[in-house]
């Protein structure tokens, strides 16, 4: 006998619960209209019996698929080298998770890609997308658009197109960004750099600007951009002690290019933070805590970012009902709003 063969099915569960066919499809699939003493029923013959529903014929009655894209606009060897997606997709995984829906993870290693993920979208597999580290020029959002699917983007995203504002979950990086070189200044720093990250990134943006809001007219060769890896990192701090010698700090725009920075500052025999102050942003701890020595960063909850992403996109689905306070964004009675902003806090150790 076959596995499909042998596995019980909605004739089988009706007997055992002594009810139509008809009656345990609507309890499986969440209809109303059953009565409680028949839908109980029906749960315990679907438990003793081990029955599965077939997500196929259900999701033809009830047009849900259960799944969610999770789509990185970013290539393969970014996405698993860098510990922040790590964070995001454990966030948004054990909230899909919890209500039982399935996480589809899409990359994009280039351009050639966005035409494949946008039909996918576009195609009824998923119920909805999370889009998250979107580049400026990125045609992805317009596509997603135009595929009328819920979603919701990780980062504040840059439309101009003068459609419906977007739905997203962002961080305080201007913020974080000011309170990091305010940090430096206040330890008599007078000579702050700032390595960016890829400018063609809001968030890079935001932490530029934050940056700029506190230093005023400095001197614009303390400013490199860079890529929020740590060979950019490495590659900045060099170009940035070429140009600046006497630069006595640096707010690096992620924890990994801090990493970079803090290398060739051993390599070119500058102690830090003595000769050179060094703030990361992220807090990613993996990283900050074992830097040499202790990296004084911004802490942002990437891991609640992605877990808040998700129950904004599931709020969109009337049989869902995530557990929140009337004041918490995610609460399901709340209007979804067009962007959600969560703070950020200096995280002081030995490096700053």
């Amino acid at each position: 006998m076959t596995e499909a063969a042998s596995r019980p099915t909605l004739e089988a569960v009706a007997a055992l619960a002594g009810v139509s066919r008809a009656t345990v499809s609507r309890v499986v699939n969440g209809s109303e209209g059953v009565r409680e003493p028949l839908a109980a029923r029906v749960r315990q013959a679907v438990e003793e019996l081990g029955y599965v529903p077939n997500q196929a014929a259900r999701s033809l009655v009830t047009r849900r698929h259960d799944a969610v894209a999770v789509v990185i606009a970013e290539p393969e060897a970014r996405v698993f080298a860098d510990p922040f997606f790590a964070l995001q997709l454990r966030g948004i995984s054990k909230e899909l998770t919890a209500h039982d829906n399935q996480l589809v993870l899409l990359l994009t290693e280039g351009r050639a890609d966005h035409a494949r993920v946008a039909r996918y979208l576009a195609g009824g597999h998923v119920d909805g997308a999370l889009v998250f580290s979107l580049h400026l020029d990125d045609p992805l959002p317009g596509l997603i658009r135009n595929a009328g699917l819920p979603t919701v983007f990780g980062g504040r995203p840059d439309f101009r197109d003068g459609g419906p504002a977007p739905v997203y979950v962002d961080s305080d990086n201007r913020g974080g960004a000011r309170a990091a070189v305010r940090h430096l200044k206040d330890l008599g720093r007078t000579r702050i750099a700032h390595i960016t990250g890829a400018l063609d990134q809001t968030s890079a943006v935001d932490r530029l600007d934050g940056y700029r809001d506190v230093v005023g007219g400095a001197d614009a060769r303390l400013v490199v951009e860079s890529d929020f890896t740590p060979g950019g990192g490495e590659r900045a701090m060099r170009e940035l002690l070429d140009r600046c010698p006497d630069v006595d700090a640096v707010f690096a725009a992620n924890d990994l290019t801090a990493l970079g920075a803090l290398r060739v500052l051993r390599e070119r025999g500058r102690r830090v933070p003595d000769d050179v102050a060094v703030i990361g942003f992220d807090d990613v701890l993996p990283v900050a805590e074992q830097c040499d020595p202790p990296l004084t960063t911004v802490r942002q909850d990437i891991e609640e970012m992605g877990r808040l992403m998700a129950r904004l996109l599931l709020r969109g689905h009337p049989d869902t009902d995530p557990a929140g306070d009337p004041a918490d964004p995610a609460d399901p009675a709340a209007p979804v709003p067009p962007g959600v902003v969560l703070p950020t806090t200096l995280i002081r150790r030995a490096s700053a």
